[in-house]
C-alpha cells in the first residue's frame, strides 16, 4: 500500500502538515516525543536494574543447601 509513495508525495505531505500545524507547533510536538522517549527509555531501563537486583539479592537470601530437616539428620 505504501510502496508506491515516492519522495515528492512524501514533500507534498510536509507541505500540508506544515500549512496546518505551523512550525511552532510542531516544534512543541517533537520537544514533547522527545521527552516522553526519554521518559520511556529511562523507566526501561530503571525496570531492569530493578529485575536484575532483585535476581542478585534472592541468590544471596536463598541457599536450601542446608534446610533445618537436613541439620537434624546430621546432628541424629
Amino acid at each position: 500500500m505504501f510502496s508506491n509513495i515516492g519522495p515528492v508525495q512524501l514533500l507534498i505531505v510536509l507541505a500540508i502538515v506544515l500549512a496546518i500545524f505551523g512550525t511552532k507547533r510542531l516544534r512543541t510536538l517533537g520537544s514533547d516525543l522527545g521527552s516522553a522517549v526519554k521518559g520511556f527509555r529511562s523507566a526501561v531501563n530503571e525496570a531492569e536494574e530493578t529485575t536484575e537486583q532483585l535476581s542478585d539479592s534472592s541468590k544471596e537470601d536463598a541457599d536450601f543447601d542446608n534446610t533445618p530437616v537436613e541439620e537434624n539428620r546430621k546432628d541424629t
